[in-house]
């Protein structure tokens, strides 16, 4: 609807407007655009509660070559399951560029965050999975756990899952939700396990110590680390960033302070330079997988980038 010139869209109207959409395809455009220097995004702000345990991200930023700036919040409490919540929530707030004068506001609940964030996970398996996939790994049991699953089928179809949660109730109820929507589903005891049944693996958790080793992992491996987006998590051992043939990010200057490549790196921009950044890859600057042998790790923080992408592509749409 339309009131003093600001657009307003709740949840029901942005569904309906994804329905026209390619968020695969937004998402590579947006890592493209970053890459080629086109994207003004500055550092993210966080939020980090204690009780409830939950934070909160604030992503913000400009296309050069548009006409708004987008200011994104988006939150995830741990523990909102329990209550018959979701754990993620937020809204953005879509600014005319020229004027600073409000235009839009989006109040997602989080939506578009989760999906352009599976989409990201998709980009990376484009690029850097192998080609035949006879299960997908999964460490998680949310939203993501989800939505990087199915947003994958397009690049890499495989309805076999076999994951992993620490919580065992969890993990169970993820399998029989996956299961009603024709995956087969097989919850394994450990990250370990999941790594020497799969080659496609999925970590998307809020783990503050690593699951994944460098001893786990096989010939072939591709990796798609998405939980680490804050200094305070890792899902992967350092071993694994040192060692993988190739280790790509959304930001290489994002990434020093947070999750793997923080922790693997310590912040040091020199080391940083090994790490190739996705937006490289898909122009054609950087290569993605060669060998069937490589092991390769994606690892997103998510940037305003694909934020702005999917605001835009939302309000263009009729």
């Amino acid at each position: 609807m339309q009131l003093s010139s600001i657009t307003f869209l709740d949840l029901p109207q942005i569904e309906e407007r994804l329905k026209g959409l390619d968020p695969i395809g937004l998402m590579e455009e947006a890592f493209a655009a970053f890459s080629r220097g086109e994207a003004v995004v500055p550092m993210p702000g966080e939020l980090l509660l204690q009780d409830p345990p939950g934070e909160v991200h604030i992503k913000y930023g400009y296309l050069t070559s548009g006409d708004t700036y987008v200011i994104k919040i988006a939150s995830g409490f741990w523990n909102n399951p329990a209550r018959g919540l979701s754990s993620s929530d937020g809204l953005l707030l879509v600014f005319r560029k020229d004027t600073g004068e409000l235009a839009a506001v989006l109040n997602d609940r989080g939506r578009l965050t989760d999906l352009r964030t599976a989409a990201a996970g998709a980009v990376a398996a484009k690029h850097l999975a192998p080609e035949k996939i006879e299960a997908i790994g999964v460490l998680g049991c949310g939203i993501q756990a989800e939505l990087q699953v199915r947003l994958l089928q397009s690049v890499r179809p495989c309805r076999t899952i076999v994951v992993w949660g620490r919580n065992s109730e969890r993990a169970s109820a993820y399998a029989r939700r996956m299961r009603e929507n024709d995956f087969s589903v097989e919850v394994a005891s450990s990250p370990a396990e999941v790594a020497s049944r799969c080659r496609l693996i999925i970590t998307a958790t809020a783990s503050p110590s690593p699951l994944l080793r460098w001893s786990d992992l096989h010939p072939g491996t591709h990796i798609t680390a998405i939980g680490a987006d804050s200094a305070d998590k890792q899902e992967l051992d350092e071993a694994i960033i040192h060692n993988a043939d190739i280790v790509v990010t959304d930001s290489r200057g994002q990434a020093l302070s947070r999750g793997e490549l923080g922790r693997a790196y310590g912040g040091d921009p020199a080391a940083m330079k090994a790490v190739v950044e996705i937006g490289e890859i898909i122009m054609g600057k950087a290569t993605g997988r060669e060998r069937a042998d490589q092991i390769t790790v994606s690892t997103f923080s998510g940037l305003a980038a694909q934020d702005i992408a999917i605001a835009s592509a939302v309000l263009k749409q009729p």
